[in-house]
């Protein structure tokens, strides 16, 4: 009998709960979502990732002994070790949950838990834009900033399973405008993640509202509708504000890469996420900036590249957590 070849991938969000069917090689051969339905608390929400599951399972031509594992990727804080989640804010209810031994004993098939930023970090090396690479820092730019960091073809996880948290390096403390969502002054996170740069543009609207922009025929003079795929629009027709964004947010993610280049010395920096589709008007704004902020003679000979796996990326991040030990 051959061996299992294909695992299930389930990359839990705050709103959606998506479940693949991924071969060795890297083809997605199916794939479900359901709404997470988070707010009904963690009895309800675990019932849509048994779903999630069970629906792949239960497709027709599936056959349970060719899957070798689950993967499931979640937002943190999680300890991958013994596969609990602690309590991530967009998930109510979930407090030291072991999802891992549940998954297990419901489905009767070996599961693994992993952060969803270091998941997506080792679909990148195994299926994705850092192929070939064994030393990687991998970053997702949307609502927030997350990371996952590989080190010789492994996650580093620290002392706790919590490393990785890049998002949340203070680079700016004396800003005290850039409030994180995690409590502290000036995270990366809170100066250049989508989130912030849009509510900043915003603000900078509202206090010029004689200053030409077609961004505010773009949102129907609704400023509140804008957000980074409009701003990328405006940019590529020239529009100033728009294109002053994006390089003031390409600056700042820039000198934050910087300073990771002078840490980890990887061999690749893969950004991901919602920010990084604007394409070449952000990252050449990233590059520039890196390279001058860095102790790294040799930094320009490390390419910062946008991610291979984007639609289903949590889906192959949580079923590349079997791929390496």
């Amino acid at each position: 009998m051959s061996a299992p070849n294909l695992i299930i991938g389930v990359d839990i969000g705050g709103t959606k709960i998506a479940a693949g069917l991924i071969s060795d090689n890297g083809d997605l051969k199916r794939s479900v979502v359901v709404p997470t339905l988070a707010e009904g608390g963690f009895k309800v929400s675990l019932k849509q990732v048994f779903a999630a599951i069970g629906g792949i399972l239960s497709m027709d031509g599936i056959n349970r002994r060719s899957v070798k594992g689950i993967g499931i990727c979640a937002p943190g804080p999680l300890d991958p070790t013994r596969g609990i989640v602690f309590n991530p804010p967009n998930l109510p209810g979930w407090k030291n949950i072991d999802i891992v031994s549940r998954v297990k004993r419901k489905f009767k098939i070996d599961a693994r838990l992993e952060n969803d930023a270091n998941a997506a970090a080792m679909a990148e090396m195994v299926w994705g834009a850092a192929r070939g690479h064994k030393d990687i820092f991998y970053v997702t730019v949307s609502t927030g900033i997350g990371t996952g960091i590989i080190i010789n073809e492994k996650i580093y996880h620290g002392k706790n399973g919590m490393a990785g948290e890049g998002g949340h390096m203070t680079i700016n403390y004396d800003d005290k405008s850039a409030v994180c969502g995690c409590g502290q002054i000036g995270c990366v996170e809170a100066l250049a993640s989508g989130t912030y740069t849009e509510n900043r543009l915003k603000e900078k609207l509202k206090r010029s509202p004689r200053r030409k922009t077609i961004l505010r025929s773009m949102t129907g003079g609704d400023i509140d509708k804008i957000t980074m795929r409009v701003i990328a629009r405006a940019a590529r027709k020239k529009d100033e504000f728009a294109t002053q964004t994006i390089k003031e947010q390409g600056e700042l993610l820039g000198v934050w890469v910087g300073g990771m280049i002078s840490l980890l010395d990887p061999e690749i920096i893969v950004i991901g996420g919602g920010v990084s589709m604007i394409g070449e008007l952000i990252f050449r704004e990233i590059r520039k900036s890196a390279y001058c902020h860095t102790i790294n003679i040799f930094a320009k000979k490390t390419p910062i590249v946008r991610a291979k796996l984007k639609k289903d990326s949590g889906i192959f991040g949580a079923a590349s957590i079997f791929m390496r030990k």
